[in-house]
């Protein structure tokens, strides 16, 4: 993602802008973080993503058979010593 300050944002607002069509751009000021800039399609796609969730109980059973059949890769055993 591209970053920028909020002062060179305002010098140089057309050429953020043509930028922001092809991937967010990253505002900051005193730098921190404080606003993204990205193109309508970007943000219309983000907003649908947020809304396409789902209960674990509504899942289909072909998802739930998978999960219950899934096994983790053995580099990651140590971790099922915090579900203890």
């Amino acid at each position: 993602m591209a970053r920028t300050t909020a002062l060179e944002f305002q010098r140089k607002f057309g050429e953020f802008q043509h930028q922001a069509q092809h991937e967010p751009v990253e505002i900051t000021r005193h730098g921190r973080r404080e606003f993204v800039l990205m193109s309508a399609e970007h943000y219309d796609w983000l907003r649908a993503a947020a809304q396409r969730t789902h209960l674990t109980a509504d899942a289909l059973s072909v998802v739930i058979d998978a999960v219950e059949r899934a096994e983790m890769d053995a580099a990651h055993t140590s971790l099922d010593e915090l579900l203890k």
